[in-house]
């Protein structure tokens, strides 16, 4: 994670090499949709998969986390990937993103393409290995997660977009090992997405000048930096209230509730590292703080579903 401000170095004369051979061009395709971010939705992803299993049957069914898993990661590297794609050439004029694959010519959008197809084959193969209803609503989850780079062009909320893109995880999740449709799983990717919206108002502040300059449109480009943290306190705030009903409505158990309160603690926490005059600590707001939160929820959720019943 770069901080606000981008540190700008000198290549050398020859630039970076392009990734050469299969192995090169998967470990630089790996890096230019930064796999290690899937830690934002993955785990809420197991919490609605295994509340669904624990509501059926009590009992954890491997394969389907594991094709959840898959079905997770290839939608989130093809969003990834196709996001890149799309914005090189804004990258390429943004100090901070001016050293990605595709700006640099490690990766050829040739390459970056190659992926992305082959991130959505694995989403939908393992979305039909799961269920036909989860397969045949793959659209669904595809198209806002394509939307979603274009969004900065026409609206000044492309936050918007990422969340609902967000959203659908979690419910996708659900249905995938339940083949059927749950209000408390929409609940849960509500609270998913407007979490991930409202941090994604944290990371745009990196971006104001570079924004305004290229005319994109973002909530701290348009309206400021007061703004856009305001906006981000009330989506955790409006998170918090649908991680309580999601619990109240899956009848969960004390360890989900004191989750509950690690995970507001860790909210204020985030909040107090910024203020209007000072986002030097963005990086840890950002990356550090909201990693912990999802991580830190499913342990306590998968501890309460243990506790209460729930068989490996």
């Amino acid at each position: 994670m770069e901080g606000v401000r981008a540190v700008t170095t000198v290549e050398d004369a020859t630039g970076p090499a392009p990734a050469q051979g299969l192995g090169g061009k998967a470990k630089a395709f790996k890096n230019l949709v930064l796999l290690e971010h899937s830690v934002f939705a993955l785990p809420f992803a197991y919490i609605a998969a295994l509340t669904a299993m624990f509501s059926a049957s009590r009992t954890v069914h491997w394969r389907q986390l594991v094709l959840v898993t898959i079905a997770m990661v290839g939608a989130r590297s093809f969003a990834m990937a196709v996001n890149r794609i799309i914005d090189r050439e804004f990258d390429a004029r943004n100090p901070r993103t001016a050293r990605r694959e595709l700006v640099t010519g490690v990766l050829s959008v040739k390459a970056a393409w190659a992926g992305a197809i082959t991130a959505l084959a694995v989403f939908l193969a393992a979305a039909a290995s799961l269920n036909w209803l989860v397969f045949w609503l793959c659209p669904l989850a595809v198209v806002p997660l394509v939307l979603y780079p274009y969004g900065k062009r026409f609206t000044n909320v492309p936050h918007a977009l990422l969340a609902l893109a967000q959203a659908i995880g979690p419910i996708g999740a659900w249905m995938a090992v339940s083949g059927a449709w749950s209000w408390s799983a929409v609940v849960l990717g509500l609270a998913v997405g407007i979490w991930i919206g409202g941090f994604d108002l944290i990371f745009a502040l990196q971006d104001i000048e570079t924004d305004r300059e290229q005319g994109l449109g973002s909530v701290p480009a348009k309206w400021g930096v007061a703004v856009a943290l305001t906006g981000a306190r009330a989506a955790h705030v409006v998170t918090m209230a649908l991680f309580i009903v999601f619990g109240a409505l899956t009848h969960a158990g004390g360890f989900w509730w004191f989750g509950i309160v690690v995970v507001a603690a860790a909210f204020v926490y985030e909040h107090a590292l910024l203020s209007p005059t000072d986002l030097s600590r963005l990086g840890r707001a950002f990356f550090t703080v909201n990693g912990f939160v999802g991580i830190a929820l499913f342990c306590f959720a998968l501890l309460d579903l243990l506790v209460r019943g729930l068989r490996g």
